[in-house]
């Protein structure tokens, strides 16, 4: 293959000798033969009427010869029998040798002699040698053509003698002398059921040009004549004659600007007619197949094209040796001029390719490239069956299989190499072509399929297009919808590498190398880019955050009904992960034929499902942390919120800014009840999607994330992101948490509160009984909902388990329980402002104020909406030790005095019971503050001490009937009972009641009255309450006396204060005698 290369680029010449006697005279006779009057008169009596017809026959000059050549020059126009039959006869005498032929000698006698291309070769005996005259001839024309500096230049009417023989040779082949003994032995072989003329033997041979039997003379003299047919397409008969028709039609030789040369060339006439086939004028069917056919052999022959040759030959020589057959050296260039690291490739080679790619135009028929066709048939066979052979669909059928597992390494390397140079000039695909030309004509101002404009080159005019494909219809100038498909199926291939994006890979070389040098994986590169946004220079970053955005307009479902690809989405390789999921959740968005971000958030919503599989989850997070750098990257988001962001947060791109700035706007509305909220409706619901996509990965939230990663590391090493896993795991951890961290999950929590729908643990765990219990309540109300049916039968256990937790976080500190808060904001501020004044505004008050409240409650001093919440508080504190009991020192001690209590099942009551009964055994302060606490608060209300209540369930019902619950009434009731000697209580109840006595009477002691209030409540809740209060109103009234009689005595000043002092204890008298009981 290399001797066969070298041969193509620099054929040998041949040394002209003195033509042996023999010869000569045999020659000479078949000149003067042809030059004969008498021969001339029969060619002027046989075909007399044919003469008549042609003009250029009849004026010429009689004697010379030229009139015979003349007729064979025009023997395809002769329609009388006889003078056919005499032409094809005098045909091979004339061709035997080219100075029998019309004008031939005068024309190139001259570069004979300068190419020393002589009569015949040293030592050769046969008679039919002259053929190797043209055919030096020949080589020396192709040869010039691929040379920058032409030495021997041919003259120019040589030139056109050279191929006028070579097109008039182009019917039979026995008429190229030269050519019909090098592929003599080769036609009997491959061949020989093939008749010869209209050119058919020579397209035989041509189709097995590169097999292995065929010689390599043969193979030479073949591709000499396939570089002749590229200069000129009349060189070949078939096509000539198939596409005669058309190319008039299509007026594809009237260009008066260039010269007929040009437009002789095969490539300007492939062009032209592949312009008329792409713009759907009519082409005949025998044209496009004689097209096929020379587009195919253009793509198989690199040396067919001259600057191929001519500006490639470095490349070829350095990278491509021996890789001459069957399209390789073509794809080994290709593979260069992608623009690989470690080689590159000159831009006018580069140019050169892509002139060649165009005229050949594989994307219209993959067959035409038979590297990539021999490479891709199992894939084809496989993955692409369903679509007609040779339809443009298919190179789209195996983009979306591109690194699939049906997918073979040799089609993927040679389908990226094609798809890198279509992908520079919009008009290489068909597809996008026939759907978009009318969009790009008037959007973008282009011109025809075959022509240029400096002002919007191939490569911008894809550009264009995509900044037009998803403009509002107040920007105007839209694209239509089918070419909009389009738009989208090509963004979805060129996501796949980078190097199938111009622009993307013209700006971001640098920081490819610099970032990203090491990702050289399947779409890793365009990943590592998004992943290092902020760090690109400002012309890459641009390009890369455009492509970002509309990464995420695109991102949803496109359907193409006749080939049943599914084309969803930019991503093909998220996509191709994710198929089970989409099968299974998402099928209904997935069938639309455009979707705008449906699909992508449905995976966000079912990212945890059992079909998620590790490669879509952690490409969908990887989409979900790219959004979160700029608001534009989510396309829904975008647009329903875009004038909002002006309005309401300008100057923010961030996302996680953005919607912390509209969800703060929309919350300071809903609480200041504003008339009308700021932010729009239809932005209010996606803030709300977006919202919950959030609160699944702490990742996507970078102020809690950032603070909180040593936390993490430390404390949840195992745990996984995704699912709000993490999140809950720092809240377990809370205590331990970092400062900064512990206050950004405290602030979390009271927001969750708030809008228990961004509770993602919650409303996963509980999705069920959601939609159970709570279908009609509110959004912010779920919580509240889930609480009040927490010990319903039909109760999930984990949903269960889930709300507790919440209770217990609720009591550790009055802003989480926003029920609570409201109906205590007058009684916090008013009872628990020291506790505020010594708190910061995110730290976590570790439930001081509903520890205030609970005293205060059983002060009986809060307001009645307070109150009830604070008996909510109890009731459901009730089976949840934990929520009770805030100490750590507590804990231990239950620990240590209570384990079995707190191992049972049913524990109501009975690990507070322990503790009261152990109380003297309690030697930590506060352990044993937080029980006495709990004694003083069990003194409100009956129903805060659960063993108390169940024990007196009877008498309550017989005794106390008819006594309001609440502010102890109930309690005071039953003391009234025990001592009151005619009431029998029940034994379990009064041993109670007496315990409870004595408890509180310790308690009295170890806990003195800190003032009025308290006194008051250890006075009305002592057994001897009656003689208390006796003696202190005889004090009283002594002490009145006392005053009176020493006031007559004593100054005024004096007697004011004594008068005072008794008149403050007399109020006190009062204020006792209005206790509940007295």
């Amino acid at each position: 293959p290399k001797d066969s290369y070298s041969k193509g680029l620099s054929p040998p010449r041949y040394q002209g000798v003195k033509v042996e006697t023999d010869c000569d005279l045999l020659w000479n006779y078949k000149l003067n033969l042809t030059t004969d009057p008498k021969f001339e008169s029969v060619a002027t009596e046989v075909c007399k009427s044919t003469i008549a017809e042609i003009k250029e026959c009849n004026e010429e000059e009689r004697g010379r010869g030229y009139l015979v050549s003349c007729l064979v020059d025009h023997r395809g126009n002769i329609s009388e029998y006889q003078c056919n039959q005499y032409i094809t006869k005098m045909t091979s005498i004339i061709f035997s040798d080219y100075r029998l032929i019309c004008g031939f000698m005068d024309k190139c006698k001259e570069d004979i002699n300068t190419l020393r291309c002589g009569s015949i070769n040293i030592g050769h005996k046969d008679v039919h040698s002259q053929g190797e005259v043209i055919a030096c001839l020949e080589r020396a024309l192709v040869r010039e053509a691929e040379q920058q500096d032409h030495v021997r230049p041919i003259k120019e009417e040589c030139q056109r003698a050279i191929l006028r023989v070579a097109e008039l040779s182009s019917d039979d082949f026995h008429l190229d002398r030269h050519l019909y003994f090098s592929c003599r032995d080769d036609r009997e072989r491959f061949c020989q059921n093939t008749q010869a003329g209209e050119g058919k033997v020579y397209k035989c041979l041509f189709n097995h040009k590169f097999e292995e039997a065929m010689s390599e003379k043969c193979r030479d003299a073949l591709t000499t004549r396939q570089k002749l047919i590229s200069q000129d397409y009349r060189v070949s008969y078939s096509l000539a004659k198939a596409c005669k028709l058309d190319l008039r039609k299509q007026r594809c030789s009237l260009d008066t600007n260039l010269p007929r040369a040009r437009e002789a060339r095969l490539s300007y006439l492939l062009l032209c007619l592949e312009a008329a086939v792409h713009r759907g004028r009519p082409v005949s069917g025998e044209c496009q197949g004689e097209m096929l056919d020379y587009r195919r052999m253009l793509m198989e022959d690199f040396s067919l094209s001259p600057e191929i040759v001519l500006h490639c030959r470095t490349e070829i020589e350095a990278h491509c040796s021996g890789l001459h057959r069957k399209g390789r050296t073509l794809h080994c260039l290709m593979r260069i001029g992608r623009g690989d690291r470690s080689t590159t490739v000159d831009s006018v080679c580069q140019s050169a390719l892509q002139t060649l790619i165009q005229s050949a135009d594989p994307g219209a028929d993959y067959r035409i490239d038979r590297a990539l066709n021999e490479a891709c048939e199992s894939v084809i066979q496989t993955a692409c069956k369903h679509i007609r052979n040779g339809d443009p669909m298919i190179l789209s059928c195996l983009m979306e299989h591109l690194y699939t597992e049906k997918m073979v390494e040799d089609c993927e390397h040679r389908l990226l190499e094609l798809q890198y140079f279509i992908s520079r000039d919009w008009k290489l695909d068909p597809i996008l072509y026939k759907k978009c030309q009318g969009d790009a004509a008037r959007l973008c101002h282009t011109h025809g399929w075959n022509e240029t404009s400096e002002l919007m080159p191939p490569g911008a005019v894809f550009s264009c297009l995509y900044r037009h494909a998803y403009r509002t219809e107040e920007q105007g100038r839209r694209l239509s919808r089918d070419c909009k498909v389009e738009v989208q199926r090509i963004l979805h291939q060129r996501a796949l590498d980078v190097k199938l994006d111009p622009e993307l890979q013209k700006r971001c070389m640098t920081d490819l190398g610099k970032w990203c040098s090491e990702k050289t994986d399947t779409g890793q590169e365009l990943e590592c880019l998004q992943d290092h946004l902020e760090d690109l220079v400002s012309a890459c970053r641009e390009v890369v955050g455009n492509l970002t955005e509309l990464e995420s307009e695109v991102r949803g479902c496109y359907y193409e009904v006749e080939t049943s690809i599914n084309d969803i989405q930019i991503d093909a390789l998220l996509i191709r992960a994710c198929e089970p999921v989409t099968q299974a959740h998402c099928h209904d968005v997935a069938d639309n034929q455009i979707d705008t971000g449906d699909l992508m958030e449905c995976l966000v919503q079912n990212k945890h499902q059992k079909e998620m599989n590790e490669k879509c989850a952690v490409g969908v997070t990887h989409f979900q942390l790219i959004q979160m750098k700029d608001f534009r990257f989510s396309y829904k988001f975008k647009m329903a919120c875009k004038e909002d962001v002006l309005r309401l947060c300008p100057n923010i791109k961030k996302k996680v800014d953005v919607v912390i700035c509209l969800s703060t706007t929309v919350r300071n509305d809903t609480l200041q009840e504003a008339k009308e909220q700021r932010v729009s409706l239809k932005c209010r619901k996606q803030l709300r999607v977006e919202e919950l996509e959030m609160s699944e990965d702490i990742r996507l939230e970078p102020e809690l994330y950032d603070p909180c990663k040593s936390d993490i590391s430390r404390l949840c090493p195992n745990v996984a992101f995704g699912n709000a896993q993490m999140i809950e795991c720092l809240k377990e951890q809370k205590k331990q948490l970092s400062q900064r961290c512990h206050q950004r999950i405290f602030r979390l929590q009271e927001v969750e509160m708030t809008d228990p729908e961004l509770d993602y643990q919650l409303m996963r765990v509980c999705k069920q009984m959601i939609k159970r219990f709570c279908t009609e309540a509110d959004a912010r109300n779920v919580l509240q909902c889930l609480k009040q049916n927490k010990n319903s039968e039909l109760m999930d256990p984990k949903c269960k388990q889930m709300i507790t937790k919440r209770q217990i976080t609720q009591n550790t500190d009055y802003r989480l329980n926003p029920v609570l808060r409201k109906a205590c904001r007058a009684d916090i501020p008013k009872f628990c402002q020291p506790i505020l004044n010594k708190a910061s505004e995110d730290s976590e008050l570790e439930g001081q104020v509903i520890a205030c409240l609970k005293l205060k409650y059983a002060d009986q001093r809060l307001s009645p909406d307070c109150e009830d919440q604070i008996r909510e508080v109890y009731f459901r504190s009730l089976h949840q030790t934990n929520s009770i009991f805030s100490s750590t020192m507590t804990l231990l001690q239950i620990s240590r005095l209570c384990a079995e209590e707190a191992a049972a099942q049913e524990q109501t009551g009975q690990v507070e019971e322990c503790l009261k009964v152990n109380l003297l055994k309690i030697k930590q302060d506060g352990c044993k503050k937080e029980v006495l606490n709990m004694l003083k608060e069990s003194k409100a209300d009956i129903f805060v001490d659960p063993v108390l209540h169940t024990a007196c369930a009877l008498d309550l019902k017989h005794h106390c009937a008819a006594i309001t619950p609440g502010r102890g009434r109930q309690m005071s009731c039953l003391m009234e009972a025990l001592q009151d000697k005619r009431v029998r209580l029940q034994p379990e109840c009064k041993k109670r009641l007496q315990d409870r006595i004595d408890m509180w009477s310790y308690a009295a002691k170890v806990a003195p009255a800190e003032g009025f209030s308290d006194l008051a409540v250890q006075v009305m809740t002592s057994p001897s309450k009656n003689y208390i209060l006796l003696m202190i109103a005889l004090s009283v009234c002594v002490l009145f006396l006392v005053g009176l009689l020493c006031g007559r005595i004593t100054k005024g000043r004096a007697l004011g204060h004594i008068v005072k002092d008794s008149f403050l204890l007399f109020l006190l008298f009062l204020l006792l005698s209005q206790m509940p009981g007295l």
